[in-house]
């Protein structure tokens, strides 16, 4: 689908510039915003922000030179995405001062443009309130506003103005507000936090341990193996790779998902998902981590499940039973299968096991 813009002799294209990819939700940075800035004898529309794609692929990513392509023959043509399908919700809102720049979400509300707030905190108060009588009227839902860390002062105004915090990241806060009567159907923040734990075994059958520096009392003296938290956008099976690097200097590849523990409450209120990984490894020399890890060590497996703590722990002593039956072959767990859904159009990982015939073999053996 195509939208056309205005004469070529209107539109600077040294301001058109390819950011990232663009995905459609809200708790994204805004990093994939196509900037188009019109000469002053189209002044309804200059500075407006469009959110979009230059072209439509099979991966969903930009073919920029494509979308420039028409610029000599006098008009500039461009393929767009905005908001999620290609060619909807495509209303931006940048009419007059008045009004807050926003753009819509895929569920009637709207999106503050984060770089084109007020400058002045004053006009900032009377421009938002009038905003939100702007939206009401035209029957918008949610409010998505996104105030970065060096337009902190607008948060209190915000707050003044009905507004909740949503979540917090190292470079923004996120509120929203409700316009319509009755509860809030916006979505709460991230429940989970994710972290992963990566049982490596040699061909002696040992098992890569650690002592961590910073632990629980109860946890003194323990060999442990490597554990931390996925990063953003990392794979399940990456983090646990990344872990184990860090913190011993041991290559690894993922073998299979062993099994996953699902807590409450872990930390400031928030469910902690908890994935044990099966790792193959890959070098045998330990380089430790001197912030984190107190000591590391290729450890009997037998000397290992003896310790105290997880003799005397029943989910400890099940974990290491379940990695020890897969060691024998006598269980199978979860292996990381890349596919694409048509409701997203994203490659992801699928985890399920693969047993290939009546032994018992699985099939990332």
């Amino acid at each position: 689908m195509e939208m056309k813009l205005f004469e070529s002799n209107s539109v600077s294209v040294s301001e058109i510039v390819h950011l990232g990819r663009t995905y459609c939700s809200p708790f994204l940075n805004f990093k994939n915003i196509l900037g188009v800035k019109f000469s002053p004898q189209i002044c309804a529309c200059k500075g407006i922000v469009l959110k979009a794609t230059c072209a439509s692929t099979s991966d969903n990513t930009y073919l920029p030179e494509k979308a420039i392509g028409s610029i000599g023959q006098g008009k500039l043509s461009l393929s767009y995405r905005i908001n999620g399908t290609n060619g909807t919700s495509s209303r931006l809102y940048c009419s007059d001062n008045r009004v807050l720049h926003a753009f819509d979400d895929e569920y009637g509300g709207v999106i503050v443009d984060p770089e084109r707030l007020p400058a002045n905190p004053n006009a900032f108060v009377s421009i938002l309130h009038a905003s939100l009588s702007h939206w009401k009227n035209m029957g918008k839902k949610g409010v998505w506003l996104k105030l970065p860390v060096e337009r902190s002062e607008l948060v209190p105004i915000a707050v003044k103005e009905g507004f909740q915090y949503h979540h917090a990241e190292r470079g923004y806060l996120m509120l929203t507000y409700w316009i319509p009567e009755g509860p809030c159907m916006l979505p709460d923040n991230a429940s989970h936090q994710v972290g992963v734990g990566g049982f490596v075994v040699n061909d002696k059958n040992e098992v890569l341990v650690v002592q961590e520096k910073h632990c629980a009392p109860a946890s003194v003296g323990l060999w442990k193996i490597p554990t931390g938290f996925v990063l953003e956008s990392e794979e399940i099976f990456s983090g646990a790779i990344r872990e184990v690097k860090e913190e011993t200097g041991i290559d690894s590849e993922f073998v299979e998902v062993i099994a996953f523990r699902h807590a409450h409450n872990v930390a400031f209120e928030k469910s902690d998902l908890f994935f044990i990984c099966m790792l193959r490894p890959l070098s045998t020399q330990i380089i430790i981590d001197d912030l984190e890890i107190q000591a590391a060590k290729w450890m009997p497996l037998v000397d290992f499940v003896q310790q105290p703590l997880i003799q005397e722990d029943c989910m400890f002593k099940k974990i290491i039973d379940i990695c020890i039956a897969r060691l024998g072959e006598r269980y199978c767990g979860l292996s990381a299968h890349k596919m694409v859904s048509k409701f997203d159009g994203q490659l992801s990982s699928l985890y399920y096991n693969v047993v290939q015939n009546q032994d018992f073999n699985c099939g990332a053996s």
